[in-house]
C-alpha cells in the first residue's frame, strides 16, 4: 500500500503539471476569442525595440556556436565546483572512500578539459 501511495503523489504531480501547462496555452488563446485581449496591431508594436533606438542593420544576427560553447564549459566547470564544496565540508567523514570517488570525478572533468584544449576549443579565433 505505501509503494502506491509514493507513486500517487507522481501522478498527481504529472496531472497537476500537465493541467498548469494546458492552462497557460488555452487561457489565452480563449481570452483572445472571447475579446478581453486587445488586438491592435500596428508598425510601431511591431518594430524591433532596443534600447530606445532603430536597430541598426538586420535584426535576425547569427551568433557563433563559439559563445554557446563557452557558455557550456562555464556550466560544466561551475557544476563541479558545486561537487566540490560539500565533498571538501564532509571530507573527514567520508574518508578513503569519498577520496578516491572525487579522484574520479576530477579525472573525468581533466580529460574533458584536455580533450576541449586539444579540439583548440578553448581559443577564441
Amino acid at each position: 500500500m505505501d509503494l502506491f501511495t509514493n507513486y500517487s503523489y507522481v501522478g498527481l504531480l504529472l496531472i497537476v503539471a500537465t493541467l498548469l501547462g494546458l492552462s497557460m496555452v488555452l487561457i489565452p488563446q480563449l481570452l483572445g476569442l472571447v475579446g478581453v485581449v486587445p488586438r491592435k496591431p500596428n508598425a510601431i508594436k511591431s518594430s524591433t525595440y532596443e534600447c530606445g533606438l532603430d536597430t541598426i542593420g538586420p535584426t535576425w544576427v547569427q551568433f557563433n556556436f563559439r559563445y554557446y560553447f563557452f557558455a557550456l564549459l562555464f556550466v560544466v566547470f561551475d557544476i563541479e565546483m558545486v561537487f566540490l564544496f560539500p565533498w571538501a565540508v564532509q571530507f573527514r567523514q567520508l574518508k578513503l572512500f569519498g577520496l578516491l570517488e572525487m579522484m574520479i570525478f576530477i579525472l573525468i572533468l581533466v580529460v574533458g578539459f584536455a580533450y576541449a584544449w586539444k579540439k583548440g576549443a578553448l581559443e577564441w579565433k
